[in-house]
């Protein structure tokens, strides 16, 4: 079914929205994969499905969610379609209300992405993703008011020994009530089978009639009284996996069980059980021994068993192939001519074909047969069921005797092919029969065990003689007895695997499946009293048995609050979820919990999502010891005290700063470990008195309730029973002095139940006011655990000393306890006093009718000593406190009391700070590396360092909340700078001051606001203890980061404002990268915000200011984020130094520009054409005046300070005029100061500056081999290596991306000519004489440009091209250069051409750009950035590293530069010029999507490094396939520019009407 986006009338209460985004494959993007989401609520919250821009799955992509509408009957396959609609500057957000519990799922279906390619592709298949699972938790109430989960405390009770039903039980519930507890588990109330065990149920449908008189009717007054009397919910057990072997409708459907009509491949496994059965029988008649005094007894029978057992049966015969019978088979079909050839069967015998079969080995030719002959290795089920297809077999004889033909005088011989055959044969079972072997041998060995463990070891059972009634082995099967009813059916199906469980096995196994030989090896331990169940892959498999099991769980919903699935982890998954889903039809608020014993943390994940379980059962006594102990609670306890908080900051603007009233809470799905049902005891574990101390039943009970999570005991513990009840022949009655009387919460006899009732009380509390933080410590026989609230910070403190054995009567020695910054008050000390004597032991044991505790008593512990010191608490415990004590204590946080509450209060107010900010102010705030830090503050301060983790990378909020974000999120309280912010304030003093001092700068007043906003703040929380100090640091540092950055947003560009993350990501680069510094600006005169090309390294002094980084960067950091104003005073700074028709590479603040750069001239050009198509009324800037550092069309350098300087001006259109002229006539120049003041690598000659036009093609032509003038400009300097002044990538000559600026300049200018936009038509020539028009120049470019770049895919079109074959290493590209000094260097794969061809694009054929772009795609393109040369290349070096001093010429001092390591910023113009040239074919919007998702799907590694970068940006370069650069500047200006400009250029086809995206 399709369904709209859902639509809502406004809540009178804020709707909390679970943000759930997915990947690109649509896969939950959350820690973990576990969504574990809270009861449901009024108003009803939502999860939002959040998928990025145009996603993979949005192509053709529908969410298919089974969560139903309000009022809607779940239905688990059943999905509403949700349609995706991709946006590209933006996300697709899904709200889907949740209204009730369930293990909902989703999947996304979509039709994957084709690789990209030049021509038209196929469309690929449509796909669809895994299911994934929102579990929900169920919402118990009790009288109305819910029950948190957390809040459980579950009393488990053996039904069968509660007693006369309804008066001892009633006093048995009031008991329980009256000691806190509030669900009561039930083992299962149903018919119970011969074995009188609660698990073996004869009849799921019928109530227990011996408990029950009037069944169905007792048991719901029994759930109502529990309800409305006692306040007690129900649980009872579900058991699917089994029935009673006595179950009476088994006998008309024995095919609900594992039968040899059912289960064929347990035939084997039955034989051998039967014969097992018969040798038992026959024990005393072979003079064997029936009882067993030690092993040699048992070898002896073992010894029988072999013989007479396995001997008898001859098991090899259900393994192994019948020689003769296959023999006689296979020469048949040969001498019958029906031999059958496999296709390509006798491939392996290479080319001398059949002959060659002949030479084989005996074991080859086997092999040959078990691959293309062998039948019947499916399963196992009948003897000899593994054998050879005859005509195939015949084949082999074929090959190696010839095809038999008696009417020739050569008749191959038919008794050689016969011992040939049996030969072979043999050798095929070999394996076989070491199959056989090893499962005899296992047969042998488990019996042996299993036997040992029942009739001889010491812990084992001691089963006694074997008799008729007691055989030497549980049976595996139960046979149903021969009736009218059974006579109808096949005999041999009449006898059922009984059900049991396996060591270590595969929990998604079954074990008595075709699959499987557990029965057959005897690996299963059986119950005998059970028969497993057959449900097969679903209903149809076995109608009768799922709806009969399907009433039973309704019937169990019907009544029940709580299941608990018995033996879960061998139940199948599918029988459950199917189950589950019957359940919750009629009650969808049921808390499942389950024993589950899988082994594998993962495989428990696996099932608890997809049955929606609530809490997996764990035992508290299972530990045995005290640090094991520890280690239970500290896993069930709860978070960290003074764990991290997000969601509160996420919420903290809206909900603070004077917003209408708050519409949404927003909060993160995070990291949930699997809840656990944490009981201190299950009628499964042997008790204290039995495994420990009896003493610890106090200690033990204390420290479970302090955990978070449900918690529970079993009947029994409370009154200190002295050992585990046996389920099954267990035939007392429970007694309880807790059932006799009200229960009331002090000391007092008959085991801890007044102390329980105050522990109970003390964790529901808890649970319901969620403390959900924790302190758990461990000292020697001690544990203390401390549980709070994060918000009031109240809590309580529990001191337990444990009882293990051999802990003797002391108090163990334990120290002062410190609360530091907590006030605590004594709730009350005890210990438990037991009488576990052999003699009361014997005698309490010994009771004939009834289950009693031993003698015990609960007395109060005096002199628990409190001493404060200011806030903080020391403890003491008295000397008498033995082992079996403990003291509860309340706690309070005095400094973190607030009226609003101190989280409240430090997320408060921020939105309103920060809004008097600017953009150059948020530069500080936020940002500032090492050496802007230290020129803002004169060299005082730089970046902090935190002991143990070294600088932060930025002083600004962004330094912190690179470290403070990984730590948020994982928790991790132990991160160097946690223990920093506990050992002392300094960071706090750093980050106040630090604002403080700067605004009191003209320049940065506005930081007043948030100056004053943090000491707010800070004087808060600098009162709270310690170890809460990075917590509220970090909630404060949140808070103000968000604050800063969403006013940085809101200070941008639509289009930044209303992106999506990503590209709000890199329009903050443009903070990053703009700030003051005292030592760079754009003027010599006066202090401007100035770009930094990148950080550290080109933050500072002449470094910073880089013509061409800027002018690069310009139109994505400014222009494209809608900083005008920064754009234009960069635009005026270059103008302004204009000489030699260029501008300057590095800019010097104007004082002394150096200009070596050919190219940065054009993307200055470029800028300025940008700049009048982007910025409103862009046009007026070319009519805007600049004075001139240097004077017009003069090449005189003089300095600064000389009157000369700045005494002229010019509008933009004289200087681009001028630039365009002084290159139509030649340039020729030393630079200024020539020599090793400007560069001490360069060789003289490459100070020697000429370019010039040739008018024959247009084109510009520049530099030598000694200089290297465009981007790639790495100079060598090992002189170890003999490449100091030879440049690694000189660029002579006319190169690619120039030519595309020049061109895409004048055939600009000619457009605004025509239009009476711009007064100069051209340029002239030969000293004024001749007029080049632009038009002209444009048109003449044009007309070569194909010819001079083109190497064609052909070599027949070579003649069309102005190509050198010989040299040619790729075709269908466009050249890197022309006509440079070196001509191989022409013909190199680089990534310039697609600059070219997105600032120029119709000077490209379609057709050949599409295919040059092919190439890049699959040859340059790496995860972030662009391989800037073609690793085919003899030149290509992957890996730079710049402080390599080698004797490698290539390598040496980093000459690699540009010779192969992948670059980033190239890849913003490689996907700029595929959006371009792919739209341009793209028909249908369909089509145009996928124009979108291919250039999405190129930007995921450079999305997925923004995001993780503690600089927050883009690197410059990574090593060869996106590796990490130790020597890369880590964000750098134009990396992230270039990305935007390509959402600038999606924006503009948008906007054009070109619209691939809606």
């Amino acid at each position: 079914m399709s369904a709209a986006l859902p639509t809502h009338s406004k809540p009178s209460a804020p709707q909390a929205v679970y943000l759930l985004p997915l990947t690109d494959a649509g896969a939950p993007d959350v820690p973990g994969t576990y969504i574990y989401l809270p009861p449901p609520t009024s108003p009803a919250y939502c999860v939002r499905f959040q998928i990025q821009g145009t996603s993979s799955i949005c192509r053709q992509g529908s969410l298919w969610v089974n969560i139903p509408a309000q009022g809607g009957k779940f239905e688990r396959n059943q999905y509403r379609e949700y349609k995706l609609k991709p946006d590209f500057n933006g996300i697709t957000e899904i709200d889907v209300p949740i209204y009730e519990a369930n293990a909902f799922s989703f999947y996304t279906t979509y039709t994957p992405l084709p690789q990209w390619s030049f021509t038209d592709v196929a469309s690929s298949e449509p796909t669809r993703t895994p299911t994934y699972y929102i579990d929900v938790c169920p919402r118990l109430t009790m009288h109305g008011q819910q029950l948190p989960v957390e809040a459980i405390v579950v009393f488990s009770c053996l039904s069968k020994f509660m007693g006369n039903y309804p008066t001892d039980w009633d006093n048995h519930l009031r008991g329980i009530s009256q000691r806190g507890y509030n669900m009561v588990h039930f083992t299962p109330l149903m018919m119970r089978g011969i074995s009188n065990s609660p698990y073996s149920i004869y009849d799921q449908l019928a109530f227990d009639d011996a408990v029950f008189k009037s069944g169905e009717k007792d048991v719901a007054d029994l759930i109502r009284k529990m309800h409305d009397e006692y306040d007690l919910l129900a649980m009872t057990d579900v058991v699917w996996n089994h029935t009673a072997n006595n179950s009476k409708w088994l006998e008309e459907h024995p095919e609900a069980g594992y039968n040899v009509d059912t289960a064929p491949h347990l035939r084997p496994a039955l034989e051998l059980d039967t014969a097992l059965l018969q040798f038992s029988e026959e024990l005393r008649d072979r003079g064997l021994p029936t009882k067993f005094n030690n092993e040699a007894d048992l070898l002896k029978v073992m010894d029988g068993v072999k013989k007479h057992v396995l001997g008898t049966i001859k098991l090899w015969q259900y393994y192994v192939v019948d020689v003769e019978q296959n023999t006689n088979a296979i020469l048949e079909a040969w001498v019958a001519g029906q031999a059958k050839f496999p296709e390509g069967s006798f491939r392996e015998a290479g080319l001398r074909g059949l002959d060659a079969v002949k030479n084989w080995p005996l074991k080859q030719k086997a092999d040959w047969l078990v691959e293309h002959a062998l039948r019947g290795g499916d399963r196992m089920g009948e003897r000899f069921r593994r054998n050879i297809d005859p005509a195939i077999g015949a084949a082999l004889l074929c090959a190696l005797f010839g095809r038999f033909d008696s009417r020739t005088s050569s008749t191959p011989d038919e008794r050689a092919a016969q011992g040939t055959l049996t030969a072979i044969l043999n050798e095929v079972n070999l394996p076989f029969y070491r199959e056989y072997d090893g499962d005899q041998a296992e047969i042998m060995e488990q019996l042996f065990n299993r036997i040992k463990y029942v009739r001889i070891d010491a812990h084992g059972p001691k089963l006694g003689e074997v008799t008729d009634a007691n055989p030497l082995i549980e049976p595996y099967f139960t046979r149903l007895p021969l009736n009218e009813t059974t006579k109808k059916h096949n005999p041999e199906a009449l006898a059922l695997v009984n059900n049991g469980w396996v060591w270590a096995a595969d929990a998604m196994r079954d074990n008595a499946g075709a699959k499987s030989r557990a029965y057959l090896r005897r690996e299963v331990i059986v119950w005998g009293d059970c028969v497993k169940l057959r449900y097969g892959d679903g209903p149809q498999d076995n109608p009768f048995l799922w709806e009969h099991m399907a009433k039973y769980t309704r019937l169990m919903a019907k009544y029940f609050q709580g299941f608990r699935i018995d033996n879960c982890h061998s139940t199948p998954i599918h029988l459950a979820e199917y189950m589950l889903d019957q359940a919750r039809s009629v009650n969808p608020n049921i808390f499942v919990c389950a024993e589950l014993f899988t082994g594998s943390e993962e495989m428990d994940f696996k099932f608890v999502m997809r049955l929606g379980i609530s809490a997996l059962i764990r035992e508290g006594m299972q530990s045995w010891s005290t640090q094991e102990l520890s280690r239970l609670v500290h896993r069930h306890g709860g978070v960290p005290i003074g764990s991290f908080e997000t969601d509160e900051v996420l919420n903290a603007a809206q909900a603070t700063d004077g917003a209408i009233e708050a519409k949404h809470i927003i909060k993160k799905i995070k990291r949930s470990p699997v809840h656990a049902l944490f009981m201190d005891c299950t009628h499964d574990n042997e008790t204290p008195a039995q495994k420990r101390d009896a003493r610890d039943t106090l200690p033990s009970a204390a420290l479970v309730a302090m955990c978070h999570c449900a918690t529970g005991s079993v009947f029994g513990f409370d009154e200190v029973y002295p050992e585990l009840i046996e389920l099954v022949h267990e035939k007392r009655l429970y007694s309880s002095v807790n059932s006799a009387g009200p229960v009331k919460p002090q000391a007092g006899e008959g085991g801890i139940g007044g102390i329980r009732k105050i522990i109970n009380e003390i964790h529901v509390n808890m649970g319901k006011n969620e403390y959900n933080e924790t302190y758990i410590h461990h000292d020697r026989e001690y544990i203390t655990a401390h549980r709070v609230n994060p918000h009031t910070r109240k809590g309580y403190f529990l001191i337990a000393h444990t009882a293990f054995p051999g802990y003797g009567n002391g108090n163990g020695g334990l120290g002062k306890t410190n609360l530091p910054g907590t006030q605590a008050k004594l709730i009350g000390a005890w210990n438990l006093e037991v009488d576990n004597s052999s003699e009361t032991r014997a005698r309490i044991i010994g009771d004939k009718t009834t289950l009693r505790g031993l003698p015990s008593k609960t007395n109060e512990l005096q002199g628990v000593s409190i001493e404060s010191a200011g806030n903080d608490t020391t403890i003491t415990v008295p000397d008498k406190f033995p082992p079996g004590s403990i003291a509860l204590f309340e706690t309070w946080v005095p400094s973190a009391e607030h009226a609003d509450g101190l989280d409240k209060f430090v997320t408060s107010g921020a939105r309103a700070a920060f809004s008097g900010v600017n953009l150059t102010d948020l530069n500080y705030i936020l940002y500032r590396c090492e050496e802007e830090e230290r020129d803002a503050t004169d060299h005082k301060d730089g970046t902090y360092n935190v002991p143990g983790h070294g600088n932060l990378v930025y002083a600004g909020l962004q330094g912190w909340w690179s470290v403070l974000r990984d730590i948020v999120n994982d928790n991790s309280l132990g991160h160097p700078l946690c223990n920093h912010l506990r050992e002392g304030q300094w960071a706090l003093d750093y980050c106040l001051g630090r604002l403080q001092n700067i605004s009191e700068k003209r320049k940065y007043a506005h930081i007043k606001g948030p100056a004053k906003w943090l000491k707010a703040k800070f004087d808060a929380i600098r009162k709270v203890p310690n170890f809460l100090l990075p917590r509220y640091f970090a909630l404060v540092i949140q808070t103000a980061y968000n604050a800063a950055v969403e006013r940085a947003i809101e200070l941008m560009g639509e289009n930044v404002r209303e992106g999506n993350q990503f590209m709000k990501s890199l329009a903050l680069v443009s903070v990053q990268v703009t700030g003051y510094m005292n030592s760079a600006s754009l003027w010599p005169d006066k202090s401007v915000p100035s770009m930094a090309a990148g950080l550290p390294h080109f933050a500072y002094d002449w470094a910073r200011c880089w013509g061409r980084d800027i002018t690069i960067s310009a139109r994505g950091l400014y222009m494209g984020t809608g900083r005008y104003a920064d754009a234009k005073e960069h635009i005026f700074a270059f103008a302004s130094v204009l000489k030699h028709g260029m501008v300057p590479n590095l800019l010097g603040g104007g004082k002394n520009p150096r200009y070596n750069s050919r190219d940065s001239i054009w993307w200055f050009l470029q800028n300025i054409q940008d700049y009048t198509k982007i910025v409103p009324n862009g046009m007026e800037l070319l009519h805007e005046q600049v004075q001139r550092r240097f004077l017009p069309y003069d090449d005189t350098w003089f300095p600064h300070t000389d009157k000369q300087a700045y005494s002229q001006s010019s509008t933009i259109e004289d200087v681009v005029q001028e630039a365009l002229q002084r290159h139509a006539s030649g340039i020729d120049f030393r630079e200024y100061d020539a020599g090793p003041n400007i560069d001490s690598q360069m060789k003289s000659e490459g100070f020697n500056i000429k370019i010039w036009t040739d008018w024959k093609t247009g084109l510009v032509f520049g530099g030598n081999q000694w200089n290297c003038g465009t981007w790639m400009d790495k100079m060598g300097e090992s002189e170890k290596a003999g490449s100091k002044g030879v440049p690694g990538t000189p660029r002579d000559g006319a190169p690619v991306e120039i030519i595309g600026m020049l061109y895409s300049t004048v055939r600009w200018c000619a457009t605004l000519y025509d239009t009476g936009k711009f007064k100069y038509e051209g340029v002239t020539l030969e000293s004024g004489k001749k007029t080049i028009t632009y038009k002209q120049w444009a048109d003449l470019i044009k007309a070569n440009f194909e010819r001079t770049f083109y190497v064609p895919r052909s070599a027949d079109e070579d003649k069309n091209y102005d190509v050198n074959p010989a040299i040619i290493n790729r075709r269908g590209i466009y050249k890197d250069l022309y006509r440079s000094g070196k001509e191989y260097e022409d013909y190199q794969l680089r990534p310039n051409f697609p600059v070219a061809m997105s600032v120029a694009p119709d000077l490209f054929d379609p057709d050949h750009a599409l295919y040059a772009l092919q190439m890049a795609d699959r040859i340059l393109r790496g995860p972030q950035g662009m391989k800037t040369l073609d690793p085919s290349d003899l030149n290509y070096r992957g890996y730079y590293i710049n402080s390599e001093d080698s004797t490698d010429f290539h390598t040496s001092k980093g000459r690699n530069y540009h010779q192969g390591p992948e670059w980033v910023w190239p890849t913003g113009f490689f996907l700029r010029a595929l959006l371009k040239f792919d739209l341009q074919r793209r028909k249908s919007p369909e089509e145009r999507i996928e124009s979108y998702q291919q250039v999405t799907r190129r930007l995921a590694g450079c999305m997925k490094a923004i995001h993780e970068s503690p600089w927050a940006g883009l690197t410059e370069l990574t090593q060869k396939d996106g590796a990490f650069c130790g020597d890369s500047c880590p964000t750098q200006a134009w990396s992230a520019s270039c990305i935007i400009d390509l959402f600038q250029d999606a924006r503009e086809y948008e906007a054009a009407g070109h619209k691939g995206l809606s």
